[in-house]
């Protein structure tokens, strides 16, 4: 067997010569399964680990991934924000390792990520690219920071996507049952009008299932069902960040974020501090998340320090994200604030909380 570069070009090239119709394309739905599958081995190197990082221990609330071209102001960014240390020149790659720091806002604690610069070609490793892919496919959230007068995003979301991140996308809708016997059965609950049931089901049998009942809830795509087949795709929210805004006229600022639509623009200016208080209420509302204070029994509600959950967290959410022995021994729960009737409404584990409610868990001694 050749070098996995050498079969990655080979089905390449007969994909390339391979005209694509209504005969050909079976043949080219397993090709395209193949390749996804080699890609997806070169990019793991020797052995079965994922690719190397940089070695970041995840900390607070959420993770942030700073991404963008060299000297685009990443580091003054993050030095804005957090007490990172991060050296700030005007020159490409100033930054060569990542560099974490702490953003505290309203009760949240992030921890941002300041990255090397992604260039052209970092998804096949160039300026430790491949590392860089690798520290935002573990983030909880991803800012694009592009320089206001050089706003094109397309380098960094083609990278992202060929290091297997897909922004603001959601998991494919599929579910795969594997059985002992019986074949490949495939249903749909959508009217299938990208790939063709035939195709489909070939590259499926690419992937290694044999026997199993697949169940298709929406009108898929190819390039979607590979990303589902190779299971190692990040689905992770993001936005652009604007920087330099001070440089431009505030008529052009207007008309870069109008260019950008549909992605969200954030304008700022990292070296004055213009916009950054509309850029933390951003990360924060992109993250969806709410703030629950704590009221002992017959204490006294902590507002010091918020439990920060998801939108939409339970009562049950709370009690695990306590303790693990909380759900076991709940008994109830009294809730003041939006999500209750009646002030100190006595509730179940079910109930869903909103932001700023106040909470007291009665658990069985």
């Amino acid at each position: 067997m050749g070098k996995i570069e050498d079969q990655i070009q080979d089905i390449e090239e007969e994909i390339h010569k391979t005209p694509y119709n209504k005969a050909t394309q079976h043949h080219i739905g397993k090709l395209k399964a193949r390749l996804a599958k080699l890609r997806e081995k070169l990019e793991r190197g020797p052995g079965t680990g994922a690719a190397v990082g940089f070695g970041i221990r995840k900390s607070g609330n959420a993770t942030i991934g700073i991404v963008g071209l060299p000297n685009v102001g990443k580091s003054t960014l993050i030095n804005q924000f957090t007490d990172a240390e991060s050296e700030v020149a005007d020159y490409d790659f100033t930054t060569i390792n990542v560099i974490p720091g702490v953003m505290l806002y309203r009760g949240a604690k992030f921890q941002l990520f300041d990255m090397p610069g992604l260039i052209d070609g970092a998804a096949r490793g160039r300026g430790r690219g491949r590392e860089v892919l690798s520290v935002a496919r573990s983030s909880d959230l991803i800012l694009l920071v592009v320089d206001v007068r050089d706003w094109d995003i397309g380098v960094l979301v083609t990278e992202l996507e060929a290091g297997g991140i897909r922004l603001n996308q959601r998991k494919p809708e599929i579910t795969i049952k594997r059985k002992e016997r019986g074949g490949l059965t495939i249903s749909s609950t959508k009217r299938l009008t990208h790939v063709e049931e035939g195709v489909m089901e070939g590259m499926i049998r690419e992937w290694g299932h044999v026997n199993a009942d697949v169940l298709v809830k929406e009108d898929i795509t190819e390039p979607r069902l590979i990303d589902f087949l190779a299971g190692n795709v990040a689905y992770i929210p993001g936005f652009v960040v604007l920087n330099k805004t001070d440089l431009v006229p505030k008529k052009e600022i207007g008309r870069v974020v109008k260019k950008l639509r549909p992605w969200k623009a954030v304008p700022i200016s990292a070296l004055n501090g213009d916009g950054l208080d509309g850029l933390r209420e951003s990360i924060f509302s992109e993250l969806e998340f709410i703030r629950i204070y704590m009221k002992p029994q017959g204490g006294e509600v902590d507002y010091s320090e918020p439990l920060v959950v998801k939108d939409g967290s339970t009562v049950g959410m709370v009690c695990d994200a306590i303790h693990r022995d909380f759900r076991e021994k709940f008994r109830y729960a009294s809730v003041w604030g939006t999500s209750a009737k009646f002030p100190g409404q006595t509730v179940g584990i079910n109930h869903v909380l909103r932001d700023e409610d106040v909470i007291t868990i009665v658990v069985q001694r």
